[in-house]
Formats: C-alpha cells, structure tokens, sequence
C-alpha cells in the first residue's frame, strides 16, 4: 500500500526565481512523514510522543530534484517503507506534478525513546502498522 497526499506550493516555499528552494522540500517532507503518522498510521505525533514516548528522528536524507516544482502547483506525495530494520525504517517518498515526478526522496527514521533519545526496537504492534506501507 502507497500513502498519498497532496500539498500545495505556496510562496513560503518558493526562491525568488519562484521555484521550491531546495531546502523547504525537507519541511514538505516532514508534513508528509506526520501526515502518514496520522492518517496512514492512525496515530498522529502528538499521541506517539506524548502518550508513547517515542520519537521518529530523521537520521538520514538523500534527494533527487528531477524537476522544477512552482509557486501554485499541486504535488502529490506518495510515501512507501521500503526497509523495516530493529530499530529504524527506511522511506521512499516521491512528489509529482501530474506525470510530472518533481523529487525522490529516501529517509531513514529511527524510533527513539524520548526519555533517553537511544534508539529503541520497533515492537510488533508497530512493525504491523509499518509493514502495510511496504514496497
């Protein structure tokens, strides 16, 4: 299963050539990553840090910019697991502009626990949660 959502590109996001910065594509994707925690996961960041105790660190980020996303446009983000280890999750997450793919991205989260910001292995519950989103 693919979690997919849209985001629209808005002056906030934009250079003044009024293309995405490179750098707000790191904030778009980080809304996509707590907008799968809520409406994929069904457990939203609050719960997850609040009540769990948990934390989802970025630890890695690598991107492709295949082509110019620009103020006004509509991206659609589409987010799969593509490695589930111990204690981490590895993250493909594509946005394109109709046929148009605008980014690849990889991330590599860690679950951490907020009380001593170690990494902590992913139980079963979660593993299940996060395996339904696997390539």
């Amino acid at each position: 299963m693919v979690f997919s959502c849209s985001k629209r590109i808005r002056f906030a996001h934009c250079d003044p050539a009024g293309i995405v910065f490179y750098p707000r594509y790191a904030e778009l994707l980080n809304e996509v990553v707590e907008d799968w925690f809520t409406d994929g996961l069904q457990l939203g960041f609050v719960e997850l840090m609040e009540r769990h105790r948990l934390g989802v660190p970025v630890v890695h980020l690598s991107c492709e910019f295949l082509a110019p996303a620009r103020l006004g446009d509509r991206l659609e983000f589409h987010l799969q697991v593509k490695h589930l280890g111990n204690a981490s999750l590895q993250l493909g997450i594509e946005a394109a502009r109709g046929e148009t793919v605008c980014l690849r991205a990889e991330l590599k989260l860690v679950m951490i626990a907020l009380q001593t910001f170690q990494a902590t292995p992913i139980d079963e519950a979660w593993r299940q949660r996060f395996m339904r989103f696997q390539a």
